[in-house]
């Protein structure tokens, strides 16, 4: 994996130094998740407009993970640097509960520290009837995104649309609030997440939220897919990690590193299905995680790209992921999916916005981005969630062979301006997948830094 060069010399020693005189851009130094860590660093300042219900739960969940609650006012004077705003505009139903949410928000973002946080809680715009509410619902995704690519020093902003039946419920709340409070979400900016009503499960070390389980994460012997699996055992889990027997090696190494299991497998094969569940049933009755890591590249421009190319690509990103889960699915399967389980598939920005020479790409990871919308409503009976992350500009190995200029454009067009880290897609999978998120299905989560790519 190539270092960015130019964030870790305009940071550090003369380097940083002449940045300053020369104004130059300055990537941030991001706060990532390390074990222990407290969920922020500072206090949060937690506001509502009008009555809405959401922000006295967000303030007990935020006290509950051992951090201080503010009071978010107009006139409020902080001593200390935030570590967070938290503002309920659940309540929000005129264009003047705008002006209200400007008035507070304006004196906490000036007080934001380092790597901080805003997450905005609104109301579903699609739950609501009123036009002039649900218009101004709506407003605050363009405020959410506007303040995202605004704050600096490694901050970020996102917006939670909470269902009006969920409003009052701080268990569904609880684990998304964490999350995008948290430096797990190091490289999440600008980004909206539905939470509907859902009985959640209890977790008494959030930490540790997959004790117990088991996880297969296909593609994991370098790369994202590593870090997947990394994550997943540090959480808990015992990780089931898939790629093809060429990359055995690498692949041992990974299950060995974390204590978990290593399966040679081609995904692409009739039987991967069965081969996953058999696998599973050695270490339990069923499976409570499904992760859709492997994926493939074969660029071509759309003109010059033949049937082999594009077949290859469509086969491992999209169709295997089809064959996989009806297998899963079945609940005659043992080993496969459990009832209230998670299938959670990597999708990519480049399914959202497209990207030159990479048509059957893009339409591999679009495609993920529709099964999952379609399949979390086939699968919401069974308590089951299915969500995609998609990953911007990420610094992998298939990112440093990229040519230079295009590399450094990639890693600089976002409100971050830099590439994010493969753990950085490990922690939004592992979210997904918590079992305090059950409330959160049919979405698609981009980790990009708030890319300027795309949707």
């Amino acid at each position: 994996m190539m270092a960015d060069g130019y964030s870790n010399f305009v940071n550090n020693g003369f380097g940083k130094k002449l940045a300053k005189q020369l104004g130059l851009p300055q990537p941030p130094v991001l706060r990532r998740y390390e074990v222990g860590q407290a969920l922020l660093d500072g206090p949060a300042a937690v506001g509502v407009v009008g009555a809405g219900v959401a922000a006295a739960n967000a303030a007990a969940i935020i006290r509950s993970s051992d951090a201080t609650v503010v009071e978010a006012t107009p006139d409020a004077s902080y001593g200390d640097k935030l570590g967070a705003l938290v503002i309920d505009v659940t309540d929000a139903k005129t264009l003047a509960d705008l002006e209200a949410f400007r008035a507070i928000a304006v004196p906490a973002v000036k007080a934001l520290g380092r790597s901080a946080r805003v997450i905005v809680l609104a109301t579903t715009p699609s739950e609501i009837d009123d036009v002039e509410a649900a218009a101004t619902a709506q407003a605050f995704e363009g405020i959410t995104r506007s303040i995202g690519k605004e704050l600096r020093a490694g901050a970020s902003a996102n917006l939670f649309w909470v269902d009006p039946n969920a409003q009052g419920d701080s268990s569904v709340l609880a684990a998304p609030l964490r999350f995008l409070l948290s430096s797990r979400s190091a490289y999440v900016s600008g980004q909206p997440v539905r939470i509907r009503k859902h009985g959640v499960q209890e977790v008494l070390d959030w930490h540790r939220p997959f004790d117990g389980q088991v996880a297969v994460v296909t593609g994991a012997a370098r790369g994202i897919g590593a870090q997947i699996a990394r994550v997943f055992a540090r959480a808990g889990a015992h990780v089931i990690a898939v790629d093809i027997p060429a990359a055995g090696d690498a692949l041992s190494k990974v299950a060995n590193e974390i204590g978990g299991t290593s399966l040679g497998l081609d995904i692409t094969t009739p039987d991967a299905g069965h081969k996953i569940a058999e696998a599973v049933a050695r270490k339990a009755d069923k499976l409570d995680v499904i992760v859709h890591n492997a994926g493939i590249t074969r660029d071509k421009l759309f003109v010059n790209t033949d049937a082999d190319r594009w077949g290859s690509v469509i086969d491992v990103n999209l169709a295997s992921q089809l064959r996989i889960n009806e297998v899963l699915l079945d609940p005659a399967t043992k080993g496969g999916l459990k009832d209230g389980g998670r299938i959670v598939s990597v999708a990519s920005t480049s399914g959202i916005g497209g990207n030159r020479g990479q048509a059957n790409y893009a339409a591999s990871k679009a495609g993920v981005i529709g099964l999952v919308r379609e399949l979390s409503e086939h699968l919401a009976e069974r308590n089951i969630t299915v969500n995609a992350v998609a990953p911007g500009f990420i610094e992998t190995d298939m990112t440093s062979k990229i040519p230079v200029a295009t590399r450094e454009v990639g890693r600089r067009l976002n409100s971050m301006l830099q590439g994010g880290q493969p753990v950085d897609v490990g922690e939004a999978i592992a979210f997904f997948a918590e079992p305090g998120s059950a409330g959160v299905t049919g979405q698609v989560l981009r980790v990009c830094g708030q890319s300027q790519i795309g949707a």
